[in-house]
């Protein structure tokens, strides 16, 4: 049987397949995430409520300053994170994931807590795996890369011990919080 949070995703994901969704969100779920992610201490994202979601932190790859970007992720099963840059469907890659290629080294913050990551692109052939978790967990999700036109980046980002205290287990502690439920789930 359904859960409440499966009927709502299915519900939900095709409004965010629509042009109208894919013309509004980009100009306005930035600045509420960012108001309600001041107002929890950052403990608090919109999209969290329905997927995993994060805060991924990564280093202009021209400008070299520090850039935030909130995103859905899918636990890969093995501790780490699996982000796609679909943009809306839109024809260009999102800047993010030129910052990762450009700099792999990043980190991210879940559920208020902020650790480094090492990011990788999925190669070719483990995409359509990746694209079918994806979609167990967001429906039609892969639609937005058939409608843009282009072959969306998907990175797995892998938490990485810290070089000057690292935990007594790196894998598992960073682990767990990748691949536990969002809050809501």
């Amino acid at each position: 049987m359904p859960t409440v949070l499966q009927l709502t995703r299915s519900v939900v994901a095709p409004i965010t397949r629509t042009r109208l969704f894919r013309m509004v969100a980009p100009v306005v779920l930035p600045p509420i995430e960012a108001v309600l992610g001041a107002l929890s201490g950052g403990r608090l994202q919109l999209a969290s409520l329905l997927v995993p979601s994060l805060v991924l932190h990564t280093v202009g790859a021209r400008s070299g300053a520090p850039r935030d970007v909130h995103l859905m992720y899918t636990p890969d099963g093995h501790g780490r994170a699996i982000v796609a840059g679909t943009s809306f469907a839109r024809d260009r890659h999102p800047g993010w994931t030129y910052n990762l290629m450009a700099n792999p080294d990043a980190s991210i913050t879940v559920r208020d807590r902020t650790f480094r990551v090492r990011a990788t692109r999925v190669p070719a052939a483990e995409r359509d795996a990746a694209w079918a978790r994806i979609e167990a967990q967001w429906p039609g999700y892969r639609g937005y890369e058939r409608d843009s036109g282009r072959v969306v980046r998907l990175f797995v980002l892998r938490p990485v011990a810290e070089a000057a205290v690292p935990p007594p287990d790196p894998a598992r502690s960073a682990g767990r919080l990748l691949d536990a439920p969002s809050a809501s789930d």
